[in-house]
This record gives structure tokens, C-alpha cells and sequence, in this order.
């Protein structure tokens, strides 16, 4: 990866009226990656990918785009693929009238009947955008974004309203785009998309990014989880942990490793059975719940 930042963000504000949706936000995306941005419900970071992506000036604070201005369209705009969460296509244009469009719009080129292949949409070539169902018009959103295979692409909930195949096609797609150097930044409410797939995520609470880092950097902010169920009548555990009424034992640790053991080790001492026991690491759900405490 370039040592030089396809998007620079450095303390930005963005504000509405008397409201402060953005507040000294500064983060980079390095080329090659793939960034989450995540955030609670009006976190702010629609507001700033609306920034990014040039449709929205800031109200102060610097952003680059490929080194430019987003708002330089002419500079930025041609490498650059929008996935919004409601693309706004004229329901009276066809499938193929769309992408095309769009093709023209940003000035990329390519084949559209690659594009529809791509997106499994051939079929749907020449029906109107209004007969589309509501994944297929997903599918659309994608198609458009992906056109002309630009170095950077915004992904606003990419796979809501898709079906597994369609979710894992999209997902194919956009890996062999990595692989060929593209720079994706991703929102999502499915984190377990951003946990699998994402080098690095930006966590957002109100208008602040609050943390940021790979998946396993930011799950070890947190106890690992060890989980089993009891016997009615046990010699007394050999680490901290709380017992629900029910049998149920939950132990949280920085040290997962050891206490394992040290537990596995007091179970086959004591011959106590540690039923559905199960340990690991915190998820980013986890940390996401954390972000308002």
C-alpha cells in the first residue's frame, strides 16, 4: 500500500443551525484498504462521508481526496464510485438506460453489459428501474458504483435487502476490486461484515470518531468472555465470575489464555463437567454497545 492517503481528513466540523453533527473528526484511508466507518444512529457519519464524497462543503477543517478538493468534481469524481443507501435512479429509465448514465455522469468508461453480468441483472436489462424489486434495485445501486472499476469506492450499506447469494456476489466483486489496488470505505449496521472484511474501522459517537483501529485492536479495549453452565452443587470456581440463578457462569478476562487453562485444569481436578462452555474474544458488537458508556 502507498504510504500516501487516498482520503485526508483532518479536523473537520460540520454543523446544521445550531447543531454540531461533526466535530473535529480526523481520520485517514491508505490505498488498498478497506475502511469501516461505523457509528451509533446520528453519530455523524453520513454527514462526513457526505463531506468526503463531495456533495456537502465542510463548515471547517481540511479533507483530500486523492490529494484534491472533493469538491474539484472534475479531479476526483471520474475515480471515484457512490453506493448510496437509496439511490434516487428515475424509475421511468431502464436498467441499461441507468448505468449507462451514470457511466456518462462521471465521466468513466466501460461496458455496461459487463457491468449487468456482474451484478446478475442481464435479464433485467431493458425493464424499467420502477418493476425492479427492492434487491434488485440493490443490485442496481452496486452496479452503478462499480462501473468503470474506480480506484475508490463509498459502500453505504451495500447489502441490505440481499438475499445470501446476492450478498456473497457483491462481496466477490468487491474483493477482486481490492485485488486489483480499489480503496473501499464501507457503512454498515452489519457488523459482522465490517468484523470479517474491514483492515481497520473509525467507531463514531456523537460527531467524534471515539476510536479506531483493526478488529483485534479494538476488542482487546475489552475482557475476552468465558461462558459455561454449572452443576447445582461445585467446589467454589478458581477465578472471579458471576453466576446467574440459572447455572449460568460468565467470566471476563484479559488474560483468556491462562484462565482457561486454569479452569480446564480446577474442572478435571474437581470432576465438574463445564457444559456448552465457550470462550473468545470480545466482538465488535461489543464495542460498539460500549461506545455510549
Amino acid at each position: 500500500m502507498s504510504s500516501t492517503p487516498v482520503i485526508d481528513v483532518e479536523r473537520l466540523n460540520l454543523t446544521y443551525g445550531d447543531f454540531h453533527a461533526v466535530r473535529d473528526l480526523s481520520f485517514q484511508v491508505r490505498r488498498g484498504e478497506l475502511y469501516a466507518l461505523l457509528g451509533t444512529n446520528g453519530a455523524g457519519k453520513t454527514s462526513t462521508l457526505e463531506v468526503v464524497e463531495g456533495h456537502r462543503k465542510p463548515t471547517s477543517g481540511t479533507v483530500r481526496v486523492f490529494g484534491h478538493s472533493p469538491q474539484d468534481r472534475r479531479a476526483v469524481r471520474p475515480r471515484m464510485g457512490v453506493m448510496l443507501q437509496e439511490s434516487g435512479f428515475s424509475p421511468d429509465l431502464t436498467v441499461r438506460e441507468s448505468v449507462g448514465l451514470v457511466g456518462r455522469l462521471t465521466r468513466r468508461t466501460d461496458d455496461v453489459d459487463r457491468v449487468l453480468d456482474l451484478v446478475d441483472l442481464t435479464g433485467r436489462a431493458g425493464r424499467r428501474v420502477s418493476q425492479l424489486s427492492g434487491g434488485e434495485k440493490r443490485r442496481l445501486d452496486f452496479a452503478t458504483a462499480a462501473y468503470g472499476t474506480p480506484e475508490l469506492m463509498f459502500l453505504d450499506e451495500p447489502t441490505t435487502g440481499l438475499d445470501i447469494q446476492s450478498r456473497d456476489d457483491v462481496w466477490a466483486t468487491v474483493d477482486r476490486m481490492r485485488e486489483n489496488g480499489a480503496t473501499i470505505v464501507l457503512t454498515t449496521h452489519y457488523l459482522e461484515e465490517a468484523q470479517q472484511r474491514a483492515d481497520r474501522i473509525g467507531l463514531m459517537h456523537q460527531g467524534r470518531l471515539h476510536r479506531e483501529g483493526s478488529v483485534t485492536e479494538l476488542t482487546r479495549t475489552l475482557p475476552a468472555v468465558i461462558r459455561f453452565t454449572l452443576p447445582t452443587a461445585v467446589p467454589a470456581l478458581p477465578l472471579a465470575a458471576v453466576v446467574d440463578a440459572d447455572g449460568t457462569v460468565v467470566a471476563e478476562t484479559f488474560a483468556l489464555q491462562k484462565d482457561l487453562h486454569l479452569l480446564l485444569r480446577w474442572a478435571e481436578d474437581q470432576a465438574v463437567e463445564l457444559r456448552d462452555l465457550t470462550a473468545g474474544p470480545t466482538r465488535l458488537d461489543d464495542v460498539f454497545r460500549a461506545l455510549g458508556n
